[in-house]
């Protein structure tokens, strides 16, 4: 498996994709994970054209078990991020 790209990577293809700087590359990209967060955390949902869709599904109270000792414990209701992988981006993969 490949090493994941880092930021400084993206933002320097984006900045080549863009024909622009790395510092209008590098503020693009923050503006655009800046309107994700602030979405999902509101309980919205955004859909990347060809990328996916992230939102947030809530999950109920349940019992857990500690691996480690087997102990049963109760866990409150939280949130969790989630994303659908588009079909776009899946036959791409896939070829």
């Amino acid at each position: 498996m490949a090493k994941p790209m880092t930021k400084t990577q993206l933002v320097a293809a984006l900045a080549e994709e863009m024909s622009s700087d790395k510092k209008t590359a590098s503020s693009a990209l923050d503006g655009i994970i800046d309107i994700i967060t602030r979405e999902v955390a509101g309980g919205g949902a955004v859909t990347l054209p060809g990328v996916g869709k992230i939102y947030c599904r809530e999950r109920p109270a349940r019992t857990v078990r500690n691996p480690a000792t087997g102990e049963q414990i109760h866990k409150d209701a939280d949130k969790v991020v989630k994303m659908t992988i588009a079909k776009a981006l899946k036959d791409s993969v896939n070829g």
